[in-house]
């Protein structure tokens, strides 16, 4: 099943939740968990529940041209922009899936990394929120972030590139 069938599968859910009179609804199938409640005070999941998830890491050819696509990404992940320069070695740090872009844990705060950063695999890069459920990004791969290619407040794409990383 493709992200973009899983999102409009989870769409599609939610629709049928709000046109049905139902107050709460639990769903948990293969690692995918999603709660939701017509009751605002319902603690449920809330802004405050980070879920973690490994983020999509594609490396990049060595040959590869800026413009290129990397060569393990997904067949539907969406492809680099022309104006990206991805240096040999380079990986790639996707979304997870549809949601909005952040670049750090609230606003007011410091973003988690910049041009420049050290990153490890458990490095929390950004945060992708959808529907109130914040998941952490983490880089996946030892190295440093070469360049972000999101904007803080952005809505990104499933698979959209969103960090390049020169791995160590």
């Amino acid at each position: 099943m493709t992200n973009s069938r899983k999102i409009s599968d989870v769409e599609q859910l939610i629709e049928e939740f709000q046109q049905s009179g139902m107050r709460e609804l639990h769903v948990r199938a293969d690692g995918f968990e999603l709660y939701l409640s017509t009751n605002g005070d319902d603690a449920g999941l809330g802004v405050e529940q980070v879920v973690t998830t490994p983020a999509v890491v594609a490396p990049v050819a060595a040959s590869a041209a800026p413009a290129a696509a990397p060569v393990s990404a997904p067949a539907s992940a969406a492809p680099v922009a022309a104006d990206v320069t991805i240096p040999d070695g380079s990986e790639i740090i996707r979304a997870p899936y549809l949601g909005t872009f952040y670049r750090s844990p609230k606003p007011g705060s410091p973003v988690y990394v910049d041009v420049g950063s050290e990153v490890t695999p458990e490095t929390e890069m950004c945060l992708v929120e959808v529907m109130k459920l914040f998941t952490a990004v983490r880089a996946g791969v030892n190295g440093r972030v070469h360049q972000i290619l999101a904007t803080d407040g952005q809505m990104v794409q499933a698979d959209q590139p969103l960090f390049v990383v020169v791995a160590a």
